[in-house]
């Protein structure tokens, strides 16, 4: 007489569904999340209600015109190029360390005049940009 149990055999996990399982939860998390993209310029936007700032000196002046013309530190360009932009800006801080690139843009010139000269500050460097605006009237 044999009063031994008959052996089992060990139970078995099937690991396919729940690899399965995770590995969607991991494409559906990668593709569902959402990545920062900051800007590589930091830009400091002044109140328009509040007085006009007091002029800073070690600061660059950049006015961008209706026609989309550039002046900088009251000196007109020869075009409106990035390229002579760019070389502007640099002959502007020849002797600044870190200038700050005060955009005074006319209201009616254009988006791209003004992303240019972001841009110009940002292939050469420059971190601290700001754009003037006029003290606003409240109207009654």
């Amino acid at each position: 007489m044999n009063l031994r149990r008959a052996r089992e055999d060990d139970p078995e996990i099937n690991l396919t569904s729940l690899i399965d399982v995770v590995l969607l939860l991991l494409v559906f998390f990668m593709v569902s999340t959402t990545f920062v993209n900051e800007s590589q310029i930091e830009v400091t936007l002044p109140q328009a209600n509040a007085a006009p700032a007091k002029a800073v000196p070690e600061s660059i002046s950049v006015a961008v015109d209706a026609d989309g013309r550039y002046f900088i530190d009251d000196r007109a360009l020869v075009n409106t190029q990035l390229d002579t932009l760019v070389r502007g800006l640099r002959e502007a801080a020849a002797d600044m360390a870190d200038p700050i690139i005060v955009i005074h843009a006319d209201a009616k010139a254009a988006h791209q005049s003004v992303i240019d000269v972001l841009d110009a500050a940002r292939q050469l460097g420059y971190l601290h940009v700001t754009f003037a605006t006029g003290h606003r009237q409240d109207e009654p």
